[in-house]
């Protein structure tokens, strides 16, 4: 029987839980990052299996978890080759003909199921839904809850059950930035967060970050990876990536972070460095702003304020039309009073 559901589809209580996948093992946002953060075993397993090529849409891969409450099963259903590409109708329609003969060869008698295809996808719920209903109405014996389209969970409502990382001087370094800048009041955005990791890193502490020049200013990805690791252990309100973050810091995280640095003369001077430095800039504007005149300043050439003004308002016609040129020299003259760059 078909049953239409709303609300957290991985806190359903049934036997197997589909989790809409790509084939090359990555799992980065949406509900995708939610299964890679509420299950993180089968996530193991689907990566190993993309890497051996087993992962190929029309076949489900099965995750049999240890454990004798639901969910029993992960069902990772692939809807795309690849993360950057949209999923096709033609891997729902040979899915599902396959997801029928597993809940057969498993006996499964409960599953739910999100809008296979939609949302990341591409694919229109209106087309894949009758599909759906076409494929599991001939298994009346089992409990089918469709999961169509809507907003995904409150940040903090999404589970983690991912291992507590150890605290390490990068992670420590990041929760002090994070403490020092929130203590004002201000509202900490993944832009904002963004921009401490690259002054830090800027300020000589190896933190393996891809910075490159981006729409709002300079940016790594690989951040991303950093934050996933230590959400719901260190930090919350990273969410998923499919609305804008609001980031804090868990309870006894800044007290391990002390901990950590207690006897770290140089980091300290680091953080200094740069609350020294932003002081003044806490919003996410002025952060851009900061960053992007170091940007132009350490890569582009720039030495002197009005180049400084011409490089960033030809950035991109976001910043012409945002960035006043007093804010990008005052911006400017901070970083040449403090040092960061040369003149």
């Amino acid at each position: 029987m078909i049953h239409y559901s709303k609300g957290d589809l991985l806190q359903a209580d049934v036997e197997a839980i589909i989790n809409t996948v790509n084939c090359v093992g990555v799992m980065g946002k949406g509900i995708a990052l939610q299964f890679k953060q509420a299950f993180p075993e089968n996530f193991t397993a689907y990566a190993k299996a993309c890497k051996a090529r087993q992962v190929q849409p029309g076949h489900m891969f099965l995750f049999e978890r240890e454990n004798l409450v639901n969910p029993r099963f992960i069902i990772n259903f692939p809807t795309k080759t690849h993360w950057r590409a949209k999923s096709l109708l033609e891997h729902v329609e040979q899915g599902l003909v396959d997801l029928v003969q597993v809940i057969r060869d498993k006996q499964i008698k409960s599953i739910a199921i999100p809008p296979l295809g939609c949302g990341n996808g591409g694919l229109d719920w209106a087309v894949v839904r009758p599909l759906i209903e076409q494929a599991l109405a001939q298994m009346p014996g089992v409990e089918v809850y469709v999961y169509g389209p809507q907003p995904a969970p409150a940040v903090d409502a999404m589970p983690v059950m991912t291992k507590t990382p150890n605290m390490t001087r990068a992670r420590a370094l990041f929760i002090k930035l994070i403490e020092q800048y929130s203590l004002p009041g201000y509202r900490l955005s993944l832009l904002e967060v963004q921009k401490l990791g690259y002054f830090l890193q800027e300020a000589g502490e190896a933190l393996r970050l891809n910075y490159v020049k981006h729409h709002f200013g300079p940016y790594a990805e690989n951040l991303n990876h950093v934050l996933q690791r230590i959400k719901g252990h260190f930090i919350r309100g990273y969410g998923d990536r499919s609305k804008d973050a609001q980031i804090h810091l868990m309870p006894d995280a800044v007290a391990q972070a002390d901990a950590f640095l207690a006897n770290d003369v140089d980091a300290s001077q680091r953080l200094a460095q740069v609350e020294a430095l932003i002081e003044g800039f806490e919003t996410p504007y002025s952060m851009e702003l900061l960053a992007s005149v170091h940007w132009v300043s350490t890569r582009e050439g720039v030495d002197n304020e009005l180049a400084a003004v011409a490089k960033v308002q030809g950035w991109n016609s976001r910043k012409a039309k945002l960035m006043q040129a007093k804010h990008i020299q005052k911006a400017f003259e901070r970083l040449k009073d403090q040092q960061w760059v040369s003149t």
